[in-house]
């Protein structure tokens, strides 16, 4: 057996466990990276993925391929990274994807497209639905490799200093909002502001912005929003998951040796699958606390969700219109997505229905 096929069969975790990494990596060159994240280390769950990924590619090499970690804005600023490595001043970064929806709207869907998949549904997209293979494609254009490399999950709909009860309520709001969602949102007069996580407290506190949405309770509580907006909503229809990627340098990706090419694969799949862990386990004692603060917990009307859907449609219509890259990838995810919605309204909304009324039970 080829030594690339036995890393991509066993996995990088059996490597680890024979005890071969030494081994495995005798005689391969010494291979050292840069690593640009978006996120600041203080957003434990998102920048985690990335730190993994660097100390198991250290460890299934026996140190020979070594890739240094850097958070947001310590060498790149944390919206452009994508630019770093595609011109070579670093060999890896990680990111989401919609931060460069401006370069091409088709980067959107590589993050979440509002109302499309959630993060099950993301996986089975990426790896059986084509999804991978249209991205590997679109993404030579910036010079760049993906790999997924993590996933918050079905994210909240943010932090609002007023009450949202019409869609009336959102005209002339300044909110924080990333990614394509924005111009979605601008459809029900909403003024989409780029932000930082770091900049969210202080403009809600400053009333520079009405509202803001970020991930999820365990980062929302982290960064302290809850001190200076009231209403907590939800569904984040905009990010029913929010994936994350690794995007290499595509000649740093065809130098490596294929044995590094595979661990560095294998360790991306262990940080995506470790991010969306954490939140998982993270989020419902933070969100208990929150509300326990005098956080107020309100989830959309349906009069507002089904305005924005309306919105979204036409949105999508027009960029598909204009924007080639656009069309095949949202074409491939609205299909699969469909065929998703067809078996989770069976199996799966049937068993966390019934799951969600146990409490009644006597």
């Amino acid at each position: 057996m080829e030594r690339r096929h036995f890393v991509q069969g066993a996995g990088l975790a059996g490597i680890l466990a024979a005890g071969s990494a030494p081994a495995f990596a005798q005689g391969q060159p010494v291979v050292k990276w840069r690593m640009a994240s978006s996120f600041p280390r203080s957003v434990e769950a998102l920048y985690g993925a990335a730190d993994i990924v660097c100390k198991r590619v250290a460890a299934a090499t026996g140190g020979r391929f070594q890739i240094e970690l850097f958070a947001g804005g310590e060498i790149v600023p944390g919206l452009l990274v994508l630019d770093a490595v595609s011109n070579g001043t670093v060999q890896a970064v990680h990111t989401a994807p919609y931060y460069y929806w401006g370069k091409d709207p088709a980067f959107t869907m590589g993050t979440a497209l509002p109302f499309g998949l959630n993060a099950r549904q993301m996986n089975a997209w990426m790896l059986f639905g084509g999804g991978r293979e249209l991205f590997l494609d679109f993404y030579k254009q910036y010079n760049v490799r993906n790999m997924p490399c993590g996933n918050t999950g079905a994210q909240m709909g943010g932090w609002f200093r007023k009450e949202i009860k019409t869609p009336a309520d959102f005209k002339g709001l300044k909110m924080r909002i990333a990614g394509f969602a924005g111009r979605v949102m601008e459809r029900l007069g909403v003024i989409p502001q780029q932000l930082g996580g770091a900049d969210l407290y202080p403009s809600l506190e400053k009333g520079t912005i009405d509202a803001a949405e970020w991930v999820g309770p365990y980062d929302d509580e982290r960064l302290g929003i809850n001190k200076v907006a009231k209403f907590y909503y939800y569904p984040g229809w905009w990010e029913g998951n929010g994936a994350v990627d690794a995007y290499f340098n595509l000649k740093a990706w065809d130098s490596l040796p294929p044995e590094y090419q595979s661990v560095l694969e294998a360790a991306c799949w262990e940080g995506h699958n470790w991010m969306q862990a954490r939140y998982d386990a993270m989020n419902p004692a933070a969100l208990r606390r929150l509300v326990a603060g005098g956080t107020q917990l309100r989830v959309f009307p349906r009069e507002v969700t089904v305005a924005a859907y309306k919105a979204a449609m036409e949105v999508y219509a027009e960029t598909s219109a204009k924007f080639p890259n656009f069309k095949r990838l949202y074409d491939s995810m609205m299909k699969f997505r469909d065929e998703q919605l067809l078996w989770f309204r069976v199996a799966e909304k049937g068993f966390d229905d019934f799951m969600h009324t146990i409490g009644t039970i006597k």
